[in-house]
């Protein structure tokens, strides 16, 4: 406070030259709270050591001649302006919009493949279930590479791993669009190598938000980064769907990806700081050591709330999977059914309802994020409960609407949609809450573990057997009457029932995290 009376009440410009040089000696070192904010931002003053000019800005905003004589200071070179106006963009918003950038590009590449629903007739495989194989591969790689990054994300440098892990991705993605249809194996292994790369992103980038933001903010920061699951899922859809029709070969829908994955590593490696662990929380001083792995997996296995919470998830992942790849099949079959539609016998096919529902997804996943962010912090105003319980409630709203889908799509495709949007909008309501509710109970050196495993448990019991659980469903129910365009279309609506099911057994896990949550957030904290 002495050193900024003295900076704004000097009357000559050599007190306030004085008065400058004692600011900086008054400076805490960077990397303490204030101090490394003040060196960080560039705003006020003059980074140390370096002076573009003969004038220094000080605190009040006026310019300061005189200080040549100042042995500490001296011109910047091109080198060091270039650093200084890149550390200016570094901020944590910057940072949190380039990785919920780079989580779309992670989804819409997952789902360019479910989009492209003639890829298997182009590859002689069998059509019963067209798209199970590419996504069972995927997702397996996907969760048992998971772990693996969450033990490197809690203790090595994180951005750098996020990094190698999208330039893996794009690469091998881009590569694969070169796989003709007589290598058939080889473009199946090429998407197991694909969710080795993805799983690195999507185990480790929720940490880095989570230890640049805090409560209300983490809130509406998670919820932009995990907007990108509903959102890359839809443009995977589109993209998939109308690059194989606009191009006529359904390989140029793996050449549009790539090349935004390479930006946003490269972004990454430039803007995203690597922030202290716990350091938002304001326990990065307190954190002497990390715990073993085993030591962290023995907590998370005690802690209730990360333990139901994740059974919810997967709950959420189980019925995403299998509509993302079954539903604009049903709706085909519908339309079929209604005789407004025929069956396609092409090898590349309009797919009008993979684009209706890439865009429902869209729509539905902004909606739910928005809402579901917005809803939590009003009722956070009233229970301090209000992270697990709104994802309950959601979900078992999402159930009634889910079920209505095979009530009314046998005669209005319309009303289908209708019960799709609304049934979506519920469901990804839980995203990011699901997330916040990680970041509140798990203590910061062991949650890239925990997303990790969440992200394992979610694919094991979730979407890498959904898509082909229902497949096999279905084909059982209509083995013999394959002929029959009414029970094709039937037999896949029994099979996708099964969904709202496990979508209650869902809000039911959430309602048993509600009863532990406060508790394993004070131990927490504790910790």
């Amino acid at each position: 406070g002495q050193t900024y009376a003295q900076l704004t009440t000097s009357g000559s410009s050599t007190n306030k030259a004085e008065a400058l040089s004692s600011a900086h000696a008054h400076i805490p070192h960077a990397g303490s709270g204030a101090g490394a904010a003040g060196l960080r931002g560039g705003r006020g003053l003059a980074r140390p050591g370096c002076s573009s000019s003969d004038e220094v800005r000080t605190l009040s905003g006026s310019m300061s001649p005189g200080l040549k004589s100042n042995p500490d200071l001296h011109p910047c070179k091109p080198g060091q302006k270039f650093r200084a106006a890149l550390l200016r963009c570094r901020s944590p918003t910057a940072a949190a919009g380039i990785l919920s950038f780079g989580n779309v590009l992670n989804y819409m590449d997952r789902y360019t493949v479910a989009g492209k629903t003639s890829v298997s007739a182009v590859l002689h495989r069998d059509n019963s279930s067209p798209l199970s194989p590419f996504s069972t591969v995927f997702i397996c790689s996907f969760m048992v590479a998971a772990p693996i990054f969450g033990y490197l994300g809690d203790r090595f440098n994180r951005k750098v791993i996020l990094s190698c892990g999208i330039f893996f991705w794009s690469i091998v993605t881009l590569s694969s669009s070169f796989i003709g249809k007589e290598y058939y194996w080889l473009f199946v292994l090429s998407r197991g190598l694909v969710g080795i790369g993805e799983s690195s992103y999507s185990s480790i980038s929720p940490t880095i938000i989570g230890d640049l933001f805090t409560n209300n903010s983490r809130t509406t920061m998670l919820s932009i980064f995990y907007l990108a699951i509903p959102l890359g899922s839809g443009l995977g859809y589109i993209l998939g769907s109308s690059a194989k029709v606009a191009a006529g070969d359904w390989h140029w829908a793996l050449r549009v990806s790539p090349v935004l994955g390479i930006t946003a590593g490269t972004l990454i490696l430039v803007f995203v700081p690597e922030p202290k662990r716990g350091s938002a929380d304001q326990v990065g001083g307190r954190i002497k050591s990390r715990t073993s792995w085993f030591c962290d997996m023995k907590a998370l296995a005690k802690n209730r709330s990360y333990v139901f919470s994740s059974l919810a998830s997967a709950a959420v992942s189980f019925a995403t999977g299998a509509f993302g790849m079954w539903i604009p099949l049903y709706l085909t079959r519908a339309q079929m059914v209604q005789k407004t539609a025929e069956a396609c016998t092409k090898e590349i096919c309009s797919s009008t309802d993979s684009l209706i529902f890439g865009a429902i997804t869209c729509v539905t996943g902004l909606l739910g994020v928005v809402i579901g962010a917005a809803t939590t912090r009003l009722c956070r105003q009233k229970t301090e409960r209000a992270d697990p319980l709104v994802c309950a409630v959601s979900m078992l709203g999402s159930a009634i609407f889910i079920c209505l889908i095979f009530v009314v799509a046998k005669k209005s495709i319309v009303g289908a949609y209708v019960c799709i949007f609304i049934g979506e909008t519920l469901l990804f309501l839980n995203w990011a809450i699901t997330a916040d509710i990680l970041m509140f109970v798990v203590i910061p050196t062991r949650r890239a573990t925990a997303v990790a495993f969440q992200s394992f448990t979610s694919h094991l019991l979730g979407d890498a057997g959904s898509p082909y659980l229902i497949g096999l469903i279905s084909d059982g129910l209509q083995e013999n009457y394959t002929t029959s365009t009414l029970w094709r279309f039937l037999s896949l609506g029994y099979a996708l029932m099964l969904c709202p099911f496990i979508i209650v057994l869902g809000g039911m896990f959430f309602l048993v995290t509600a009863l532990f949550f406060l508790d394993d957030r004070e131990k927490a904290e504790k910790q």
